[in-house]
């Protein structure tokens, strides 16, 4: 049998170095042939175990992209050959009550890659049919795969947001979420103005698609975002919910606060702030396989690509830690073919 190598973390949340066999797909999964894999800030919940009921070892990586090496006896719609990635939203019951109504990501009996089974830190990897996302020729395997998680979380947390084109929309932070949401917000036609500290992210921001900036150093933002206008939808990037917190008040009437920077302090809010403006605060996880494509077929048709940081399978560990320690600009992404 062939073997393959592999990243994992074993119960005491060290990472190992591992060469394995490779497995065979079931009727309904198909082996894919990783190329890239993107590192996301959820990996945490494998390296820390911070997830309930994670079995380990276990192979990270929820941002995938690769060709498809072998399918499962009962699939038709997929061949060996084709491109695809595999994101967040892994297996499906197809049962429950969010499934029924459509709602996949919100599924309540959901198998998250890299979390309830072997994820992309590996050559190879098993994955759920109903997971699979096509990539489009336009973008290459080191592109494709931070939109699996980063680009989905914010392309769909912007795209059903009530902000609507020409609307005044701020993005929190230039990071690797902000930087990603700063494209889809100009693309998308919102009039995009970028949150952050320091006058050195000035340009970055402009060149991403920002109209305006605002350095938080310098300038009261919310009251800027007031003179403004205020603001239709204010992407929350930032895991903090300090620096979240006093941005409800920069958002004009009916306007919305999307969180997707996940924190674990408590965002701080006072009833009478929505109540009056009729504002409202909404959570945004990710998105389904679909999702996942159309986000996708929207970066490739409009230019959007991650800024990336290449690391080789042996240095997982590193690509992880630079993520951890913001040091990296702005994704890092595995390669399996580098050294």
């Amino acid at each position: 049998m062939k073997t393959m190598k592999a990243v994992q973390v074993n119960k005491s949340g060290e990472w190992e170095s591992i060469e394995k066999d490779i497995v065979m797909p079931t009727a309904k999964q198909v082996r894919i042939k990783v190329e890239a894999c993107g590192v996301c800030h959820s990996d945490v919940f494998v390296k820390e175990n911070l997830w309930p009921n994670l079995q380990f070892p276990r192979i990270p990586g929820h941002e995938v992209a690769g060709v498809i090496d072998e399918v499962g006896t009962n699939i038709t719609q997929w061949k060996p050959g084709q491109r695809v990635g595999v994101g967040w939203a892994g297996a499906l019951c197809g049962q429950c009550l969010s499934c029924r109504h459509g709602d996949f990501i919100l599924c309540e009996n959901h198998q998250i890659t890299g979390l309830h089974y072997d994820g992309g830190y590996a050559q190879y990897m098993i994955a759920p049919v109903e997971a699979l996302v096509a990539i489009p020729d336009e973008l290459s395997f080191a592109d494709a795969a931070p939109l699996m998680c980063a680009g989905v979380t914010t392309f769909n947390a912007l795209r059903h947001s009530v902000a609507r084109p020409g609307d005044l929309v701020a993005i929190q932070g230039v990071g690797g979420l902000g930087h990603l949401g700063i494209q889809f917000a100009n693309k998308m036609g919102f009039k995009t103005v970028a949150l952050s500290s320091g006058a050195d992210k000035e340009e970055l921001a402009k060149k991403l698609g920002a109209h305006i900036y605002l350095n938080s150093d310098e300038h009261d933002v919310v009251l800027e975002l007031q003179k403004l206008g205020g603001a239709r939808a204010i992407l929350a990037t930032a895991p903090s919910g300090k620096s979240i917190a006093p941005l409800i008040n920069g958002l004009g009437n009916k306007g919305e606060l999307l969180i997707v920077g996940a924190s674990n302090d408590p965002i701080e809010v006072i009833s009478t702030q929505l109540i009056g403006n009729r504002r409202s605060i909404r959570g945004w996880p990710s998105g389904s396989a679909i999702d996942t494509e159309e986000t996708l077929k929207f970066c490739a048709l409009v230019g959007i690509r991650p800024m990336i940081q290449k690391y080789p399978l042996a240095q997982a560990e590193k690509a992880f830690e630079a993520m951890m320690s913001n040091k990296v600009r702005f994704r890092s992404v595995i390669m399996m073919n580098e050294k």
